[in-house]
């Protein structure tokens, strides 16, 4: 759940092909049926009904803690997966529904023009009669463009007109703005390495027989994604295997998800004359004046080999392969929100075949999705007033506070730092910014068109206007206050080059946040996702930026090389552990998360101290204070997910299973062994030699 958070430009892919992508309304199995929530309901910080207390918490603490909870709440036949954070987020959206059907229906006298554009968003998303006449021609235009071209000349100007209103990161490329990695005070360009339709490169190079099974099934699914454009099944059948050709040179030149961890292997700023030597096949300047920046002087390429290897395209496919490629990926990216064969199309292969999902999402979850997505601020500031006072805020800042003083405290003792790496640390710390709830200045949507019964018109639109917003960006001062998640959003994230921590209003609530209860949960769980946060800043990767954001080494070589031992310990650790079948965690792609989940609850748990300090603490509920932090803290963990979206998250998620984030960091906490009781013998016992960093 806690991230660093990703460049701005790939937000938009999460929407179309993430692990568990919206899709169309139910047809032969609808799911139940739900009504919009009036109030959201009160689930405590601490949940005794989730426990099962038959199980012993120094053998399996995730069990203990959440064993009734994954006993009785089955995962959803329309999820992947069911937990504590998405049961939150699922009572969050049924509460903006029923903004959403209010503001839809008033009359437009009765209307804020925020009400309008929200409202009318929402009733050109469930009038599903229109999107189902509507067919397939939303897409009309960009094929028609697509089928006009004469020459591979006309490719960039192509890409660069089409790529702004797709939901993804482009066809090919994803291209934004973001800080300059060298200097965060200013904003540059970026070309990302875009193009897959699979989940990750990996699906395309491994040759074992279950991803050679994906990769057959993939080709059928581009192939039946043409045929709901009217190609012949022969020649269908070929054009996907082209398709599927051209994604895999793609892949094999795209770094691995570890890779991309690593700032300074996606970082290349170069001008745009340095691009043009790079990839000379394709005309640039076509490509960002269609994007709306034609005198773009400088960017970051972030895959200098992925660009080589589209240009090597370029030259070595013929313009038809090109042509036919790009026809059945602006379709398949599309498919979510055209008519309903091709919703049953994209959920078939990407939710039921990948991620083992049963049912489709009904439709009013869709567009409560998707007015979040494109319209979110707006649909927040209601949502904030509604269900986040003042005082919660003014609690969550307190806490806040603690842990960094808790957190600040840690550092000073460090025995393996020297003073002048530590002194830079700290520095850093005292540098980061805390966004609570809401930002200070709310987005402005009023240049944004929204025509009720123009569903797909609304996302093209809708699309297009956040990516010209990203690129007015550039050139211009940082905005130090913006935000990248909704207030809505269950959910936090740290980000390098801000060098702040941000937690939504919909992370503040009960069960993760409960004001009614002592202190011990709460610490426990938002302190701990507060630690989390705070110490991506100092994990493998945040490590690397320093106070102001930048991309710099403020690091002693003797100090690096204490900090890498320490990190191997916990990479070594969670390698140990198998997510489904064969597979083991990739213990270098969660290493980041996974440093955070146990430093974080470390200062959550000096932090409860701190803010307790001088109070007589009572058992409750049969639980010492110091269980009651533990057991909130795992809480958070409670949930399932399914075999074939653990597969999945395996190869693309930089998180280690629920149980996993609750057990693999209690090892390595002699606080919960004393808690508990644990012998020296049993599991959940830390070790003689735990791993520690922070």
């Amino acid at each position: 759940m806690h991230r660093i958070l990703a460049p701005a430009l790939l937000a938009l892919a999460a929407s179309a092909l993430a692990a568990d992508p919206p899709a169309g309304p139910a047809a032969a199995h609808p799911a139940p049926a739900k009504r919009p929530l009036a109030a959201l309901p009160y689930t405590p910080g601490l949940d005794l009904s989730a426990m099962d207390r038959t199980a012993d918490p120094c053998v399996d603490f995730f069990a203990y803690t959440c064993g009734t909870w994954t006993k009785t709440n089955a995962i959803p036949p329309d999820q992947a997966a069911w937990g504590v954070y998405a049961k939150l987020q699922d009572e969050n959206e049924q509460f903006l529904w029923g903004i959403l059907e209010e503001a839809s229906r008033l009359p437009d006298a009765q209307r804020t023009p925020a009400q309008r554009r929200v409202g009318d968003y929402f009733a050109s998303c469930m009038d599903e009669a229109a999107v189902e006449a509507a067919g397939a021609k939303p897409l009309a235009r960009d094929l028609a463009a697509i089928s006009r071209l004469r020459s591979k000349a006309d490719l960039a100007g192509l890409l660069g007109g089409i790529d702004p209103t797709l939901a993804a990161a482009g066809l090919v490329f994803g291209f934004g703005s973001e800080q300059d990695y060298a200097n965060t005070d200013a904003i540059i360009g970026v070309l990302a390495a875009s193009g897959l339709g699979l989940p990750d490169r990996d699906y395309y190079v491994k040759d074992d027989p279950r991803s050679k099974e994906t990769q057959e099934k993939y080709v059928e699914h581009l192939a039946r994604v043409l045929g709901l454009l009217g190609d012949p099944a022969p020649r269908s059948t070929e054009t996907a295997r082209t398709a599927m050709s051209i994604e895999t040179a793609l892949a094999k030149a795209s770094l691995t998800r570890v890779d991309k961890r690593d700032p300074y292997k996606v970082y290349h700023r170069m001008d745009v004359a340095a691009l043009v030597k790079l990839a000379p096949s394709l005309r640039w300047k076509d490509y960002f004046a269609r994007q709306g920046v034609p005198r773009l002087v400088t960017l970051n390429v972030s895959e200098p080999a992925f660009v080589q290897e589209v240009d090597k395209l370029v030259r070595e496919q013929p313009l038809e392969a090109w042509k036919a490629w790009l026809r059945v990926r602006v379709a398949m990216l599309r498919s979510p929100f055209l008519s309903r064969p091709f919703q049953k199309e994209h959920f078939a292969f990407h939710r039921a075949y990948l991620n083992g999902v049963k049912e489709e999402l009904p439709r009013w979850k869709k567009c409560v999705r998707w007015v979040d997505r494109d319209l979110g601020f707006e649909l927040g500031k209601v949502f904030v007033a509604k269900v986040f006072p003042p005082a919660a805020k003014e609690e969550a800042a307190a806490l806040v506070q603690n842990v960094e003083k808790a957190t600040e405290a840690r550092f000073t003792k460090l025995d393996w730092m020297g003073e002048a790496t530590k002194a830079q640390a700290l520095a850093k710390l005292h540098a980061m910014r805390n966004k609570i709830g809401y930002p200070e200045k709310w987005r402005d949507y009023s240049r944004l068109a929204v025509v009720r019964g123009d569903f797909a018109g609304n996302v093209a639109r809708a699309l297009r206007f956040e990516n010209d917003r990203q690129l007015a960006k550039i050139g211009k001062p940082v905005d130090r206050g913006e935000w990248e998640m909704t207030p809505p959003t269950v959910n936090a994230y740290y980000n390098p080059t801000m060098n702040d921590m941000n937690f939504p209003a919909g992370i503040l609530l009960p069960p993760l946040f409960d004001l009614r209860l002592d202190l011990a949960p709460a610490y426990g769980n938002t302190g701990g996702t507060v630690g989390h946060e705070l110490v991506h800043g100092f994990d493998d990767e945040g490590r690397n930026f320093d106070a102001k954001g930048n991309l710099r080494d403020w690091w002693t070589k003797e100090d690096a090389a204490a900090f890498e031992e320490r990190a191997r310990c916990v990479s070594d650790q969670y390698a140990q552990y198998t997510i489904v079948d064969e597979i083991k965690i990739n213990s270098k792609l969660t290493l980041g998360e996974d440093i955070a989940d146990l430093a974080g609850v470390l200062a959550a748990w000096d932090a409860w101290k701190l803010a307790t300090a001088g109070r007589k603490l009572e058992p409750r509920d049969g639980l010492t204070p110091e269980q009651r932090f533990f057991v909130g803290y795992a809480q958070w963990a409670c949930g399932s997910v399914r075999p074939e979206a653990l597969r999945v998250r395996a190869a693309t998620d930089p998180h280690s299973p629920y149980w996993a984030r609750v057990n693999g960091v209690m090892v390595n906490v002699p606080a919960f062994r004393e808690a508990f009781g644990c012998k020296v013998s049993q599991p959940m016992a830390p070790r003689a030699e735990v791993c520690r960093i922070w």
